[in-house]
């Protein structure tokens, strides 16, 4: 597959190879020297870290720079190049990296990969799952299939971060995009009426364009120093996870556990298992700041604690382990905000859009990079910097608010119901018996529904959206 080299848009040389890389060239190849080292994958496809990543000396100029090459900034760069936009992508590591994430993609997430032009078919390594287990209450296991509908897919996928990242990254690049890696912006430059135009690296080095794009994750640097604060009401998760050698690695489902057990005592919090298909499955388990334990708990022995209690043929045990435990923060519901003001516009983890449902976040980043690139092409068919084009970009917050902001509205609510154990409890031990509701649930949670002419299923929760305000 060709690609044009970094640093020249819309170029036609051939994919320069400066090494070996085993991701690529091996099914099943792990990426050395990394923390996932050992962790390993068959999907093929465009790979930044194969790229020349040679960074311009001086200041630079673009139509627009893009803070972040996470799911978020490559899916808005993608897009962008696509539109015929001058767009700079820029990262503060050097690909292949790794990002704390449970590595799952629902058939949301799936939706958005075909639209950027991913092949995700088993013949491009990629390891297809029909839907969810979940363990938990009287039932002990539940198996739902990923449901049947004209809007979405009906197979989910799991990619590691290392994998999925640089293949993102890559597939901007064959789309025309520039990409810089190892660019660690430190801030915005702002001028005289408080616009930004550009931002500042380590070096001192400028990069200016009339649109900056902050996608640089959970820390939202870019947004802090513009003055963006976060609104404490809103749901706060937080995540850790580990990957371990399992015979569970190929299994056809994700794994979900709605309890938590050492032995027969409960802990707080929810987890997960992952099969990437390669070996390994990502291990992990989350808690919202509803929970009474959020923020007083060790979550690395909490995750030994839970697995320790799990069967020993599942092999989620020390001696399996092949990284270390990590976690990472989960900002919800759109707790950065505005997502547009004075130049700068907000994306993926940045701006919190991770859903309170699920924890699920690549979905809602790359859909956030398409409704984004389409704001910044409209506004530069109206010139950069009229009245015009500042109504274009400011369309780009109303247009994210109507997609999600009434599911977040019911994620709100959601995560304080659960946040009471008794309830909580009541939900799991009756409801996973009711497999009925449990369609509904499983549908609401992943945000999977037709919104024309749906099941009664999706005509409830489209329904229930309709009422919850979605400002």
């Amino acid at each position: 597959m060709n690609a044009p080299v970094v640093g020249q848009p819309g170029g036609t040389a051939g994919l320069r190879r400066l090494h070996w890389n085993p991701w690529v060239d091996c099914p099943g190849g792990a990426a050395k020297g990394t923390d996932v080292s050992q962790v390993t994958s068959t999907v093929r496809g465009p790979r930044a870290s194969l790229l020349d990543t040679e960074t311009p000396t001086g200041d630079q100029q673009a139509e627009v720079i893009v803070v972040g090459a996470g799911p978020a900034g490559s899916a808005t760069a993608t897009f962008l190049a696509r539109y015929g936009v001058d767009v700079v992508l820029l990262d503060k590591a050097r690909f292949p990296r790794d990002k704390i994430c449970g590595d799952g993609l629902t058939p949301r997430s799936v939706r958005m990969l075909a639209r950027l032009g991913i092949d995700t078919s088993p013949e491009a390594g990629w390891h297809h799952l029909k839907g969810l287990r979940v363990y938990g209450g009287r039932v002990g296991q539940l198996d739902m299939e990923w449901p049947v509908l004209k809007d979405f897919p009906n197979y989910g996928l799991v990619c590691p971060r290392i994998v999925l990242d640089d293949l993102l990254a890559g597939n901007a690049v064959e789309a025309g995009a520039k990409l810089y890696t190892g660019v660690r912006v430190t801030e915005p430059v702002i001028d005289a009426t408080g616009h930004v135009k550009g931002v500042k690296d380590a070096t001192g080095r400028v990069w200016s364009a009339p649109v900056v794009v902050a996608a640089d994750g959970n820390s939202a640097r870019l947004a802090v120093n513009a003055g963006r604060s976060h609104d404490t009401r809103a749901p706060m998760g937080v995540a850790v996870r580990a990957y371990y050698e399992s015979p569970k690695h190929d299994m056809e489902w994700i794994e979900s556990w709605l309890e938590l057990r050492d032995g027969t005592d409960l802990l707080p919090g929810y987890g997960w298992a992952f099969p990437t298909g390669a070996g390994t499955v990502n291990v992990g388990l989350g808690m919202l700041n509803s929970s009474a334990a959020f923020g007083n708990t060790d979550y690395r022995e909490l995750q030994r604690r839970w697995l320790a209690s799990t069967p020993p043929e599942w092999g989620f045990t020390e001696v399996n382990r092949v990284t270390e435990i990590r976690g990472a923060a989960l900002p919800m519901c759109l707790n950065r905000q505005p997502l547009y003001a004075d130049g700068l516009l907000l994306v993926g983890d940045a701006a919190g859009m991770i859903s309170p449902f699920n924890g699920e976040g690549i979905d809602y980043a790359m859909e956030a990079g398409q409704y984004a690139a389409t704001a910044i092409v409209d506004a530069k068919s109206r010139g950069f910097g009229t009245s015009g084009a500042e109504l274009a970009l400011n369309n780009y917050g109303v247009v994210v608010k109507e997609a999600w902001g009434s599911h977040y509205r019911l994620g709100k609510a959601f995560v304080k119901l659960i946040g009471n154990p008794r309830i909580m409890h009541l939900c799991v031990h009756y409801g996973l018996s009711n497999r009925r509701l449990m369609i509904l649930v499983n549908k609401l949670l992943a945000n999977l529904t037709d919104r024309h002419d749906g099941d009664v299923y999706d005509k409830i929760i489209n329904s229930l959206e309709k009422l919850a305000p979605s400002g």
